[in-house]
């Protein structure tokens, strides 16, 4: 069994919100495996499904982004699941807009929803992060994070989403970096066509070429 937890603040206020990423990824995965009807336990949104053969709890936890822990804690302890059988998806202020990493244990980087997980489970679990670039000055980071992303950010939001949930059942055969791997591709901008120079055939932005990052 595995457990994906997407990270955000609720309400309609916060929902466009780059903060917010983990819990639109959560949301995409959701209906693209068709999983239950959400329901409310642990403190958090949770739906039920299947994703290649594995049973899975997608949780968005209610508690706000700063006690984030108190609700993957509890479902962690419900299903009596190790840490490593947890699966955290989040913003990153330091990757590019549109890059994803993949890493598990390490440090929370000053992410408050990951300094909450740590402080109730420790840090042996798996983080997706979705890069949503810097604003190039530290007073303007909670202005920037709590801000809706930019409609011209969003043709790289989309592809990036649809990529994450078309395969982040790799983790349930430990397939990490074949995980990366196959969202770097789905999200790589396609190739000029012949005959065509200066014209590219796709939008995408894309995300890094992967690399399994455990430092």
């Amino acid at each position: 069994m595995l457990v994906i937890a997407g990270l955000g603040n609720p309400g309609p206020d916060y929902a466009g919100h780059r903060h917010n990423v983990g819990f639109m990824a959560v949301d995409v995965i959701v209906d693209r495996h068709r999983f239950g009807p959400p329901r409310s336990r642990f403190e958090a949104i949770v739906s039920e499904g299947t994703i290649d053969a594995e049973k899975t709890i997608a949780l968005k936890p209610m508690t706000y982004m700063n006690d984030s822990g108190r609700a993957v804690a509890a479902a962690l302890r419900f299903y009596k699941l190790a840490p490593a059988r947890l699966i955290v998806v989040h913003d990153e202020l330091d990757l590019p807009a549109g890059r994803i990493k993949v890493k598990r244990g390490g440090g929370n980087g000053g992410h408050n929803g990951l300094r909450s997980i740590d402080a109730h489970i420790g840090p042996d679990y798996w983080r997706v992060r979705i890069g949503i670039g810097h604003p190039g000055d530290k007073d303007m980071v909670s202005g920037y994070v709590l801000h809706d992303f930019a409609k011209a950010e969003r043709a790289w939001l989309a592809p990036l989403l649809d990529a994450i949930a078309d395969n982040i059942g790799e983790f349930a055969l430990g397939g990490d970096a074949k995980f990366m791997n196959r969202v770097a591709r789905a999200t790589r901008p396609a190739p000029e066509k012949p005959g065509k120079p200066g014209t590219a055939a796709g939008t995408n932005t894309g995300a890094a070429p992967a690399k399994d990052d455990r430092n």
